[in-house]
Formats: C-alpha cells, sequence, structure tokens
C-alpha cells in the first residue's frame, strides 16, 4: 500500500473529510514520526508497534561482485517492532488464507 492508497481508502472511510484533509492529516503524522525519529525519539502506538532508532557500529563489510573487504561506517537505522495486537492479527490472516487454499 503507498501513501496515495491509504488517503484514498481513509478518504473513502471518512466521507465528511474532503481528500485534501485527509492528506494533509496522514502528512502531519508521518512528519512528526519522522521529526521523532530524527531526534532519536522513540514513538509507540499502541496495539500496532514501536518505531525507534537504533545504532550500529562500524564494521567491515564485503564487496559481492569483486569480493574485496571494505569499511561500513557507523549509524543510525530505523526500527520497528511490531506490537502483539498486530502481530495476532497477521498471524491470524495467514492461518485464514491457508484453509481458503
Amino acid at each position: 500500500m503507498t501513501k496515495t492508497d491509504l488517503i484514498n481508502v481513509l478518504s473513502k472511510k471518512q466521507p465528511h473529510l474532503s481528500k485534501k484533509e485527509v492528506e494533509l492529516a496522514v502528512n502531519c503524522i508521518l512528519e512528526r514520526i519522522t521529526a521523532a525519529l530524527m531526534a532519536k525519539q522513540r514513538i509507540e502506538i499502541r496495539n500496532f508497534g514501536v518505531f525507534s532508532v537504533h545504532y550500529r557500529i562500524s564494521r567491515k563489510g564485503r564487496n559481492f561482485i569483486s569480493g574485496e573487504s571494505l569499511h561500513v561506517p557507523p549509524r543510525y537505522a530505523t526500527h520497528f517492532k511490531a506490537g502483539k495486537e498486530l502481530r495476532l492479527r497477521v498471524a491470524a490472516s495467514r492461518i485464514l488464507v491457508k484453509q481458503a487454499s
């Protein structure tokens, strides 16, 4: 699902809101999440999951094509951990798909 798909679905579910208002709300939420991650803050959305930033130390890597060693610098990486309810819903959907097959 793309951001455009999400905006379209939400605007259909909320007919009293214009597509522009839904787009503004989605953009505000995503901007706030981005700003919090840039400030190395943790974002917890109950029953959905947690976004956080993890520090990755520098390490030796390998170029897959040439096989030569290279240095991978330290960096910050975003991390998402799904909440319990989200994990259970996704697992239940897989069971339903297998039973339908």
